[in-house]
């Protein structure tokens, strides 16, 4: 079983936390990730950083462009992560756009992955189907989950079908706008939240974008399995450092 299956076996609501690797500085990528399950958090996306990044708001997007000066690709990633199942046990997704990924080639990509330990993928601009006809077959092989992004525009059709390809969790995007912290969610949220949640899906969903302190993340779980936290947690680096991660995490989830 896929380590982000056995994750969502687990009897709690789960954090995960999304960062930009590279960032602040090229080498604090497998810091962040062992100091973030040293803290509790449940599981961890590992932006890839892009020059295009069409669904990050501002804060992830300065972390990306910041990440790409300090010298972060594709190649650099996997040498830093190669060993990094020798420190942690927690699922591991990268976060990125199909570009970079295609560069590379596509099952060149998923293999090293899977050489790394790398459990997911996320790759919001690969359309279902293109990853559907294309592209499952090779994810599969290398035991890769893909999660797949929904947001309020999602037509049940659409959620149905995506629900039907997936074997780990769907990313319930919060809202329709980009990423970036808030301060609460209004009716308007809440009732999306509910229409998911009473499509008794296969798969569980786990809620981002909008959820920066613990009264975003208790509120995302009363609805779903879990809450991802990214540009909450990238400012926190960027204005207090990489070495009071204890002190973000211990706050949402306390």
């Amino acid at each position: 079983m896929n380590r982000i299956q056995s994750k969502l076996q687990a009897d709690k609501k789960l954090l995960s936390i999304y960062f930009t690797a590279g960032y602040p500085n090229i080498n604090d990528t497998v810091t962040i990730i062992e100091n973030l399950e040293k803290n509790g958090v449940d599981m961890i996306e590992i932006g890839l950083p892009f020059s295009d990044p069409l669904a990050d708001g501002p804060t992830i997007q300065d972390s990306s462009t910041a990440a790409l000066k300090n010298g972060m690709t594709t190649e650099v990633l996997f040498n830093q992560l190669k060993d990094i199942r020798k420190t942690v046990n927690i699922p591991l997704i990268i976060m990125g756009y199909f570009n970079p990924m295609f560069q590379y080639g596509v099952e060149a990509f998923c293999k090293k992955c899977q050489d790394i330990g790398i459990d997911g993928l996320i790759i919001p601009d690969l359309p279902v189907d293109v990853y559907h006809e294309d592209y499952q077959a090779i994810f599969e092989k290398y035991g890769l989950i893909n999660v797949f992004l929904i947001t309020p525009q999602t037509s049940d059709e659409r959620i149905r079908y995506i629900d039907s390809i997936s074997n780990g969790f769907i990313y319930m995007v919060s809202s329709a706008s980009t990423t970036g912290a808030q301060s609460g969610f209004g009716e308007e949220q809440t009732a999306y939240f509910e229409r998911i949640a009473n499509m008794n899906l296969k798969n569980q969903q786990i809620i981002g974008f909008g959820i920066s302190n613990n009264e975003t993340f208790t509120q995302a779980t009363q609805y779903s399995k879990g809450a991802i936290i990214g540009s909450a947690f990238v400012k926190h680096v960027t204005k207090q450092g990489i070495h009071t991660i204890d002190n973000f995490v211990n706050a949402i989830l306390n």
